[in-house]
């Protein structure tokens, strides 16, 4: 389980000091999904990189499994079981695919492996399995591929920056069966996801709005989602004659 306690972040700017986060609290239990949405700004994608250990709190602590890792760093977070997918993937010139997938599972794993995890996000896995990751990848295939190593790793809390910017709308449709199939596996691990987008939002457990630094509420989406939409916080990719796409 993740603890955040009374977690507060700023940083120096031209007035002096700007407040990102304001006493934010909140648990992530075992078992669960848990997206996190709110207005443009509010400190979610802050929030995401306190718990993976990018950034640390000017104030409180992070507890994850009962030990407080609010001063570990990334490399030791990621060995405690957390995995972070950034909003914007890292490039790895000369690192092809089925390496950054080795390392993720931490064995050497088959050509065959590697390309079931390639597989789920909906990628030819001979197409890519020995590319470079580098700039002759797409935007949304470099976000595929960092989630497939997300996936990949069984970590006991995963975490995804706003998975679905920068990625086409068949992308998408396959990201939420990535997703729904995550949420279906869970058994003693955890899942948080950055987002705006309905679809998303709907396969939560749980939903927390940050809004100006601060959890304004938290609850399940049928409670929350009708005035998730009247607020504006919520995105729809688009709607098709059949319904939703």
């Amino acid at each position: 389980m993740l603890e955040v306690k009374n977690v507060s972040f700023d940083v120096a700017d031209d007035a002096g000091r700007k407040e990102i986060l304001r006493d934010v609290s909140l648990t992530v239990p075992d078992r669960e999904l848990l997206v996190i949405t709110g207005p443009n700004g509010g400190g979610k994608s802050t929030l995401a990189k306190l718990i993976a250990g990018i950034e640390r709190p000017t104030a409180g602590k992070i507890f994850f499994e009962g030990e407080d890792i609010t001063n570990k760093n990334v490399t030791e977070r990621a060995r405690a079981g957390i995995a972070f997918a950034f909003q914007n993937p890292v490039r790895f010139k000369g690192i092809r695919v089925l390496d950054l997938l080795r390392l993720a599972t931490g064995k050497n794993a088959s050509v065959a492996e590697a390309c079931e995890y390639l597989s789920l996000v909906g990628l030819c896995a001979k197409e890519y399995v020995n590319r470079e990751v580098n700039d002759s990848l797409s935007g949304g295939e470099l976000k595929r591929i960092e989630i497939a190593t997300v996936i990949a790793r069984s970590a006991k809390l995963s975490v995804f920056d706003e998975p679905e910017a920068g990625i086409d709308l068949w992308s998408f449709q396959n990201l939420i069966k990535v997703f729904r199939k995550m949420r279906a596996d869970i058994r003693d691990s955890s899942i948080v996801i950055i987002s705006h987008q309905e679809r998303i939002l709907r396969i939560a457990d749980e939903i927390v709005v940050l809004k100006d630094g601060r959890v304004e509420r938290r609850g399940a989406p049928d409670e929350l989602f009708p005035s998730l939409g009247e607020a504006g916080n919520v995105s729809v990719p688009c709607r098709m004659a059949e319904g939703e796409c």
